[in-house]
């Protein structure tokens, strides 16, 4: 595939332009659908079922593909079972979107907004990310 980088701009304004429309970069709407105790806001289910499903079957159309682009390297994870290391991710991921509001697709969105607490959640990710790369190395 020789449009790699405008296929990926454009998914990528694609996806950014999902993630303000259904409110997932709006940290007030996430807030919402966090507080199950208080004011719940289940409009965002709707949104996780749509991506959970377009996930679903677009991993299911790849697994069945028989070749490929030989530019474009398909990487689908090869890991199918549940590892301490997930869960501990999951709840680390989890307890940042909680006392955010905002997640890694919609922080990157953020920046591109000048939404100020990107600037900061943004570079916590990514030294996230580095830390957890540096345990996985050594462990």
């Amino acid at each position: 595939m020789k449009n790699h980088p405008f296929v990926a701009l454009l998914a990528g304004i694609l996806f950014g332009l999902g993630l303000i429309i259904s409110g997932m970069a709006n940290p007030t709407k996430i807030y919402g659908f966090l507080d199950i105790t208080g004011q719940w806001d289940p409009s965002l289910v709707v949104v996780l079922i749509t991506a959970v499903s377009c996930s679903f079957i677009g991993v299911r159309i790849a697994l069945r593909r028989t070749r490929s682009d030989p530019s474009f390297e398909c990487q689908l994870p090869s890991q199918q079972n549940i590892t301490l290391s997930l869960i501990l991710g999951s709840i680390i991921f989890g307890m940042g979107w909680g006392l955010t509001g905002i997640c890694p697709g919609p922080a990157l969105v953020g920046l591109g907004l000048s939404y100020w607490p990107a600037l900061i959640i943004v570079p916590a990710m990514l030294a996230g990310l580095w830390v957890g790369g540096g345990i996985k190395r050594t462990a």
